[in-house]
């Protein structure tokens, strides 16, 4: 599991490797990853949008921008949570994530940009 905390709101993230679903053989990793999102902060906000960075050790980095995370924009008052599992398919089994969360404050309106830690995909086969 990875951590980070901006400004109170404390992003935590574990990943698996789904082998069942992935076809090595075919170049194809599927991986999940359950996020949690703690708002320790003293406001209330409301998750707007959504950017990845994802690494793959076969291509190119790509970059993935949308509103909300799994079709949701979740407000959260202070003390509250909110967790969600989404996925990523890789071209090797090897790979990695990183990001950010665009988050509005209800009371005022600002924005801030919460960190979502850094975290690693790798297929069990390279640990047999």
């Amino acid at each position: 599991m990875v951590i980070s905390v901006t400004e109170g709101i404390k992003v935590c993230v574990e990943v698996t490797y789904q082998a069942e679903f992935s076809s090595p053989h075919q170049h194809h990793y599927v991986f999940t990853y359950k996020v949690t999102i703690e708002n320790n902060s003293q406001h209330t906000y409301q998750l707007l949008k959504r950017k990845w960075q994802i690494f793959d050790a076969a291509e190119e980095s790509k970059i993935v921008e949308g509103n909300g995370v799994v079709g949701q924009q979740p407000i959260r008052e202070p003390g509250d949570s909110h967790s969600y599992v989404s996925g990523c398919n890789l071209k090797s089994g090897l790979g990695k994530m990183k990001g950010s969360y665009t988050m509005e404050k209800l009371f005022d309106g600002k924005s801030i940009e919460v960190e979502v830690p850094e975290f690693q995909m790798i297929a069990n086969i390279f640990h047999n």
